[in-house]
């Protein structure tokens, strides 16, 4: 959570019962995406402003930095200077997304902990912001492109693109996306005129999914 009152800024933990607690402080910045590691020790947030990751204990304690540097931060050209922003632990790897830059990340986690080498999925991907994976095996995504470009894309393990919806789809800036079975969620903040805020839900054809043709 990001807040002018320094005392809230952080990670916060929130109990089914119960007060909420602060795991951790975060320096200014814009604390995006966040994803637990599958040992459920460890929360990754995503910075949008600092171009950073930074690892938090799930019981609590000091935020460090896991990642940062060119392929986080945002592309100094861009329209909007945001740079890392989804972020998902999927088959010992941290993926993020860089809003700004449009690309898509692989960072492999060490035995130790530590972030591996940094591997880029794909890229010319405008205006990325969250993803979801087809299911816990596959490396099959599903990113949102916020506004303007207003689109839900298919990323595939090669790189890969391919555009699954769009603003003629209903698509109002959609902020992330969610996998169940072949269901997809679409969470749409309707930035722009009309305001149209909505949660979407489609269904997704495994069978064309696996057997289309893959483009660039």
């Amino acid at each position: 959570m990001d807040s002018d009152d320094a005392t809230r800024n952080g990670v916060w933990k929130l109990p089914p019962q119960g007060r909420p607690q602060r795991l951790a402080a975060l320096p200014d910045g814009l604390p995006n995406g966040l994803a637990i590691d599958a040992a459920g020790r460890t929360l990754y947030t995503a910075d949008s402003n600092n171009g950073t990751v930074w690892a938090v204990p799930t019981s609590g304690g000091p935020a460090k930095i896991w990642q940062s540097g060119p392929a986080l931060a945002a592309d100094p050209d861009g329209s909007l200077p945001l740079g890392v922003n989804g972020v998902r632990f999927h088959q010992g790897a941290v993926w993020v997304s860089n809003y700004s830059q449009g690309t898509l990340l692989r960072i492999p986690v060490t035995a130790h902990g530590n972030p591996g080498r940094v591997h880029t999925v794909a890229e010319n991907i405008p205006d990325l912001d969250d993803f979801a994976f087809l299911n816990g095996r596959s490396d099959i995504v599903f990113a949102a492109q916020n506004d303007p470009t207003d689109r839900v894309t298919v990323v595939r393990p090669n790189g890969s693109t391919q555009v699954a919806l769009t603003a003629d789809d209903g698509l109002a800036s959609p902020t992330t996306t969610a996998v169940s079975g072949n269901q997809l969620y679409i969470a749409d903040a309707g930035f722009e005129a009309p305001h149209d805020a909505k949660l979407q839900r489609g269904t997704i054809n495994l069978h064309a999914l696996i057997g289309q043709p893959r483009h660039h």
